[in-house]
Formats: structure tokens, C-alpha cells, sequence
């Protein structure tokens, strides 16, 4: 798997990988971007997030559950000193489905968190998870 990132002024760049899709990433404006792209930490987040939810929907599918919704809110702390990395993780997954019981989505989170996420993996830092389901929060 490789990217090519590209400088295209200030602190903008194109990065394209190998799915050929270009995601813009720039600075916000106090750091000497225009905000023109998304911030390489937030791009972080959403490939935590891409990551889980795509185990997420294949393993509750292996189930045979029905699933009308799922969202993941994923948010990151950071170290007050440089290099300012991520310390900690929660990922709060929204799952609106008639018929998962809440151990099913659980183990469903596990696996995912423990076994298949590659992007957890690769970070080096504790991930909490919520899950609300049906409209019912719950602590993993």
C-alpha cells in the first residue's frame, strides 16, 4: 500500500493512495493553512472510524442482523506538549437495528477493537468504546 502526497501551496496538499481517490489535507488558518482541507489528526479519527465501522457491519451482517443505522462519533485527546499525539480514544458506536441484542453488539465491537481493526492496531493509545444502541447508551 503506498500514497503520493502533494504540496500544492501554503500548507496544502493532495494525497492520493491506492483506491485513486485525492483527500485534500491543509492546516487551519492560525497554523498558516487555509482550511481549505482536512487536518492530517482528523484524518486520524476518520480512518479509526472507517476502520471499525467497516468490521462492524461485516461481522454484525455474519450474524444476520438487520442494522438500519450505524454511526461511529469518534473523538481523541491529546498531549498538551509536542509532538501533541493522541493519549487516548473514544469511539461511541450509534446502532439503530430491530432485532441485535446488545451482547451480540458488543462481541461485534470486541472483535472488531481486539482482533481485526488494523488502524487500532497502529495506534498506541487505549480506545474506550460506547455503544448506543436503539437509542440506549451502554459502557463497553
Amino acid at each position: 500500500m503506498d500514497a503520493t502526497i502533494s504540496w500544492k501551496g501554503k500548507r496544502k496538499f493532495t494525497a492520493i493512495a491506492d483506491s485513486e481517490r485525492e483527500v485534500i489535507i491543509d492546516a487551519k488558518p492560525d497554523a498558516g493553512g487555509e482550511g481549505q482541507g482536512v487536518r492530517p489528526m482528523e484524518l486520524l479519527l476518520m480512518g479509526l472510524g472507517g476502520c471499525t465501522g467497516i468490521d462492524m457491519i461485516m461481522i454484525l451482517e455474519r450474524m444476520r442482523l438487520k442494522i438500519d443505522r450505524l454511526d461511529m462519533q469518534v473523538s481523541g485527546e491529546r498531549a498538551e506538549t509536542e509532538p501533541q499525539k493522541y493519549t487516548h480514544f473514544t469511539i461511541t458506536y450509534i446502532v439503530d437495528s430491530p432485532d441485535a441484542p446488545l451482547e451480540k453488539v458488543v462481541r461485534a465491537v470486541k472483535l472488531s477493537q481486539e482482533k481485526y481493526c488494523s488502524v487500532a492496531h497502529s495506534l498506541n493509545a487505549p480506545i474506550d468504546a460506547v455503544i448506543e444502541l436503539n437509542g440506549e447508551r451502554h459502557l463497553v
